[in-house]
């Protein structure tokens, strides 16, 4: 790659530093680093290990029609493994993946087809790309379901039955797939959550008002208009949520939640329902829980180094309290199961209390609060302490009893994790205080402090380089927390453009922004006096710890996202 003058020697050299702190491939280092584009490391790959370089722009990853193919490599097979066959040659199968040097793959490839192989290289996400086309498995059925129902086809209700598994969950893939005449809004249910989960989505919105019917997907935090279904049909189509999610299809005054399960492209996705009557009817909205897509790594979820290390030094000690504050939707759970599962080991005790269990851990006690029938976060927190456990997540502290409940644990030798909803790390303390906890008590106890907010990734294949602005300079002077500051002649910044790979949004995926506060003993003394929260801040940036715009500015240096939308996910504390 230096030799094609892709990179020079000084990122060749800072990408072998981050490949050794983060234990990965010296290709995906370049990557993360934004050195190179995954089509680029490809490319040196296939020339240092002589073999051909597939792409949709050299008309190779483009897999021949008509010779059996799709039953050479099954398309479970090819989407679990990232591989696509491209064409056969005297019982030589030829086959593109990312990792050609992958063994065991080109022998699981070989039993599966019972021939010979091979192998091209290409972009992982091209070959998904590929695979979604040549396995018929198109983004948009929505309007495909749609120009049926349009064109007045009819039939009757659909039975379940041949498409529910063993366990009793519904599998997306053989409802949309099959040649079952059912009743369309059964189809468009299905079109529409198949869809949702092709393109991403966290939310589904379906919505009617006086004379139109509004679906939207919430797709890295906003909201995306899509092709709305009749308004005839749309009762229908609730009514059919309302039966999945074991509702009253009866009850239309009203609200309801509940949920159930789907099996797509062998994941279980996790759906949580909720039914609310407005003046024109019923808005129905569906949060898609894709637990495959859940990032629990505690190192590629948004961390700076020094923030990472305090986090992690809080949740490494026998006892006390860490609280995460943020809005809802922010990632807050992610983030505690993320430590969690990195702390986690026989010979720690870990239980959690949560509403609702939304990602399933190994090796980690889960339960779910349960109001109605007396089992609070409070309640429950006092039966855990008869469990013998070292590590306790509290879901979140909405009241002085959870909290002193938290705090008797932490004192009794219990790490505490838990969340609240405030807007900003520091602002804990005074909730805390106002909730009834003593200074004396909440000084002695407290190890770190912490707040989060997600920002949208700019699409590493589209992003334009731009010279940034002096009003952008001098926000990002003031507010960086950067010392030294980077000579302003060389920043470079990143703004969204949108193609093809990102559904021409410039966005791709979310990655969270972090303030960490470590509680030292001058911050102990702080609570302890008078709860300042300003001087505890002063304190704080004298250690060096910064407050979340500054971590976003340091991921718009980083290329990461765009200055735009920092700004409108973080306040200024200047």
């Amino acid at each position: 790659m230096v030799q094609a003058g892709w990179i020079d020697e000084e990122k060749l050299n800072k990408a072998l530093k981050y490949q050794v702190q983060q234990a990965c491939l010296i290709g995906e280092a370049l990557v993360r680093l934004h050195y190179a584009t995954e089509e680029q490391v490809a490319q040196a790959l296939a020339k240092q290990l002589g073999i051909p370089f597939a792409s949709k722009e050299n008309q190779i990853l483009n897999p021949e029609k008509g010779q059996g193919l799709e039953k050479a490599i099954p398309e479970k097979f090819a989407r679990e493994n990232a591989v696509i066959p491209l064409f056969i040659e005297n019982n030589v199968l030829a086959a593109s993946m990312a990792d050609p040097t992958d063994i065991m793959l080109l022998d699981n490839i070989k039993l599966v087809s019972g021939m010979e192989i091979q192998p091209f290289i290409s972009t992982k996400a091209q070959i998904l790309k590929v695979i979604d086309s040549f396995y018929q498995e198109q983004a948009g059925l929505i309007d495909k379901v749609l120009d049926k129902a349009l064109d007045g086809s009819k039939g009757g209700d659909t039975s379940d039955s041949d498409v529910v598994t063993a366990d009793g969950k519904l599998d997306l893939d053989r409802v949309i797939m099959g040649e079952s005449k059912g009743a369309q809004s059964i189809k468009l249910v299905n079109a529409i959550m198949k869809q949702a989960i092709s393109e991403r989505s966290s939310d589904i919105h379906l919505e009617k008002f006086d004379e139109k019917v509004s679906l939207r997907l919430r797709i890295d935090g906003v909201l995306y208009e899509r092709s709305a279904p009749p308004t005839d049909i749309v009762d229908a189509m609730i009514s059919r949520v309302k039966i999945l999610s074991k509702l009253d299809i009866s009850e239309r005054r009203l609200p309801q939640d509940g949920s159930f399960s789907i099996k797509h492209q062998n994941r279980v996705i996790e759906i949580r329902v909720s039914v609310c009557p407005t003046v024109f009817g019923e808005k129905l909205v569906m949060r898609i829980l894709d637990k495959g897509a859940v990032e629990l790594n505690v190192k590629n979820i948004g961390f700076e180094a020094r923030q990472m290390e305090d986090f992690l030094k809080a949740a490494s000690a026998p006892n006390g309290l860490i609280f995460l504050s943020g809005p809802t939707g922010s990632g807050k759970t992610t983030t505690l199961n993320a430590v969690l599962n990195t702390i986690k080991s026989p010979e720690l005790n870990i239980m959690t209390l949560e509403d609702p269990v939304e990602i399933k851990m190994e090796g980690i006690s889960q339960v779910q609060i349960k109001p109605q029938i007396g089992l609070t976060f409070a309640s429950g927190l006092r039966s855990f302490l008869r469990q013998d456990p070292d590590v306790i997540l509290v879901g979140e502290v909405r009241d002085n009893e959870t909290a002193e409940a938290c705090l008797k644990a932490a004192m009794t030798g219990h790490l505490v994790l838990s969340t609240l909803h405030t807007n900003s790390a520091l602002e804990a303390v005074p909730r805390l205080l106002d909730m009834g906890i003593e200074k004396y008590l909440l000084a002695s106890t407290l190890l770190c402090l912490a707040a989060q907010r997600l920002v949208r990734q700019l699409c590493p294949d589209c992003k334009v380089p731009y010279r940034p602005s002096q009003f952008e300079l001098d926000q990002f002077a003031a507010e960086s927390m950067l010392n030294p500051l980077p000579d302003p002649a060389k920043l470079t910044f990143f703004k969204a453009k949108g193609c093809p790979k990102c559904n021409n949004m410039g966005y791709k995926g979310r990655k969270a922004i972090y303030e960490v506060y470590f509680n030292t003993e001058e911050i102990k003394r702080i609570i302890y006096r008078d709860a300042d929260v300003q001087k505890i801040a002063v304190e704080a940036a004298k250690g060096g710890a910064w407050n979340l715009r500054a971590s976003g500015w340091r991921k718009v240096l980083a290329g990461v996202t765009s200055v735009e939308d920092m700004l409108s996910v973080t306040v200024s504390e200047m």
